[in-house]
């Protein structure tokens, strides 16, 4: 069985045991996260949302909160003698699925 869940402006496809990093969520590793916005259920018998799954539910752990790889953005005007440096690492949080409820 697999669902496809809602979460931080993006779609993933999760099942059991799956492990994934999303946007960042509040909470320390270990804890519990419940994602309410399901928008398919899938199996033996598909069961899609208009646009939610009503009484779906998919639960998973915080595994750990992390930050990813550094983006640098160069910006520079030629025989301007000025450029601009700048640097960002995006916050992600590492879950774990754990249960997904069909409601």
């Amino acid at each position: 069985m697999f669902a496809v869940i809602r979460t931080g402006g993006k779609q993933y496809k999760v099942a059991k045991d799956d492990v994934l990093a999303v946007e960042r969520l509040d909470g320390e590793a270990g804890a519990a996260v419940i994602f309410g916005e399901v928008l398919m259920l899938g199996g033996e018998a598909a069961k899609t949302g208009a646009p939610l799954v009503s009484g779906a539910s998919v639960t998973a752990e915080i595994v750990e909160q992390g930050k990813g790889e550094k983006v640098v953005a160069f910006k520079k005007r030629r025989r301007k003698n000025t450029h601009r440096k700048r640097g960002h690492r995006q916050c992600f949080t590492k879950v774990k699925i754990t249960e997904i409820h069909a409601g």
